[in-house]
């Protein structure tokens, strides 16, 4: 599966401003996801949108028959995302017109499926705003963690808010004094009362009902895995075709959770922060190989991805300024980091080997295709190397991409995710076996581990070689197939292929190359 998120907020075109409200800045749309965006994106290959951000959140914004919540709770403009404060509502920022934004969503989401493609929102099921309220899903104090004290904001917090007795932090804070950097807007579930078992099972079968294929569930390993069992149980049992993915972070808990259901989990502290150690030159591109075989059999139930919301863009100066360094090393001059195509193309071989090394589903962060920098000051989060979550901003790439002004490096960057998004549903051989090279290649003038990760893939009958490149200069490389590659993946030695024969490949900086056997 190919999943393309989008924090819907800051899609569009608009001009934004640091610190701008809602009627300053603007929020993306429902309607912003037009058949021709749908178009852009199903071209990459994209089996499902994660449309990230939709559920109604605390924010600092008045709505029609939709409150403000109190500023002191609410982080930048318009709050985080993952703050529910109605779990049966959309963001009212959302709509062109706030009374018929439940009406909008639905047209989104026909208009997702008829480009063939699957809708994934956000399931937030570890806590919610400290100001919820809804209607439909109803919480008392036994669904909370109850402290005995009032609750006391951290110091820099501006304004007042009162709670007594306090409840619990959603980032399991048991303390009435949380920390500023602390999830202090949101309180915590609590699961040791079943009622929040239903209630929260009733929320998942809620957006189903509404056309939701899936949801990438928040926070999971702070939710007991019996939860997940049950309701996702429960789900499939009226939806069972239902997509679950899980933000995990332990890989002790891959098993645990995989076993409650889940289709995919965030292959995060692996292959995504492998990956990026590689691309900045602190980790041998050979790392690669521990990293797949930790997973054992999971492999092919992970979600791998360069950029997420959460996540540094590759392109920001936080990733690929290490990366120019290194360049300006090699070569002897700042000048030569155009030559070298740092920040907009360095991310392409890291997204091959993501892509192509197994059946690992791939997430694409909307602006990624077009080597989107995130480094705008857009108020709450400062100038550090994402899109902002707290704040109504856009993301300048995207806006160029929808009024017709793409940069170069941006096009170029696209144009190289096209093809190997369309290799990665196209191509045969992806079907079958994967083959580490590493070991059989170690450091020569032929092969450099440090920068070269080398792979095969074969589903029996077509056999292709794949070579990554994360260094900052183009290479000839030459690769050894091991006669053990021969025997695992079936293939037959002949005259002109035999393992005795290093294969010659060409391959350019920060690049790859997929060359068929035989």
């Amino acid at each position: 599966m190919n999943i393309y998120e989008i924090l819907l907020r800051a899609f569009g075109s608009r001009e934004c401003h640091k610190n701008g409200t809602f009627y300053g800045n603007g929020s993306g749309k429902f309607s912003d996801i037009s058949d021709e965006v749908l178009d852009s994106i199903s071209a990459m290959q994209i089996d499902a949108v994660w449309y990230a951000g939709v559920i109604a959140h605390a924010s600092k914004t008045e709505f029609i028959r939709v409150q403000k919540c109190n500023p002191a709770i609410v982080k930048g403009e318009c709050g985080s995302p993952f703050a529910i404060r109605d779990y049966a509502d959309v963001a009212p920022e959302l709509a062109d017109k706030v009374p018929a934004r439940m009406k909008e969503f639905a047209a989104m989401v026909a208009r997702t499926h008829r480009h063939g493609m699957k809708v994934i929102i956000d399931f937030v099921p570890n806590h919610v705003a400290r100001e919820y309220e809804s209607d439909r899903f109803k919480f008392t104090d036994e669904n909370f963690y109850m402290l005995n004290s009032p609750l006391v904001l951290p110091d820099r917090v501006e304004g007042n808010y009162f709670e007594n007795p306090a409840k619990a932090s959603g980032n399991d804070v048991f303390s009435p004094t949380p920390s500023i950097t602390d999830w202090y807007e949101t309180v915590k579930l609590n699961y040791n009362s079943r009622s929040t078992w239903e209630i929260m099972t009733s929320v998942l079968k809620f957006w189903a009902s509404k056309g939701v294929d899936g949801f990438r569930c928040d926070m999971v390993e702070m939710v007991p895995a019996d939860f997940f069992g049950y309701a996702i149980s429960e789900v499939r049992k009226e939806y069972p075709d239902t997509v679950f993915i899980g933000e995990a972070y332990n890989p002790g808990n891959y098993k645990i959770y995989r076993s409650a259901g889940f289709d995919l989990l965030y292959d995060k502290v692996g292959m995504h922060d492998t990956l990026l150690d590689i691309i900045k030159g602190d980790k041998p591109a050979s790392s690669i190989t521990k990293v797949w075989q930790s997973l054992g059999n999971l492999q092919d139930n992970m979600l791998n991805f360069l950029e997420n919301h959460d996540e540094m863009r590759i392109a920001s100066d936080f990733v690929t300024g290490a990366v120019s360094k290194r360049a300006e090393s090699l070569f002897k001059t700042p000048a030569a980091r155009g030559a070298a195509l740092i920040g907009a193309h360095a991310q392409i071989c890291a997204a091959a080997v993501a892509t192509l090394f197994n059946k690992a589903s791939f997430l694409i962060y909307f602006g990624q295709e077009f080597a989107e920098a995130g480094m705008q000051n857009e108020g709450f989060s400062k100038v550090d190397g994402k899109t902002s979550i707290y704040d109504y901003c856009i993301v300048p790439s995207i806006k160029r991409h929808l009024e017709g002004k793409s940069i170069p490096p941006e096009t170029k960057t696209r144009n190289a995710y096209l093809r190997l998004m369309k290799r990665s549903v196209t191509s045969p051989f992806l079907t079958g076996k994967t083959f580490d090279l590493e070991y059989c290649n170690p450091l020569s003038n032929m092969f450099d581990p440090e920068s070269q990760f080398a792979f095969m893939r074969s589903d029996g009958k077509r056999h292709s070689l794949v070579v990554a490149n994360f260094s900052p200069e183009s290479k000839t490389v030459y690769v050894t197939i091991p006669a053990l590659a021969f025997e695992y993946l079936g293939l037959v030695e002949t005259k002109y292929f035999n393992p005795h024969t290093p294969r010659c490949v060409e391959v350019k900086a920060f690049d790859y190359t997929v060359m068929p056997i035989y």
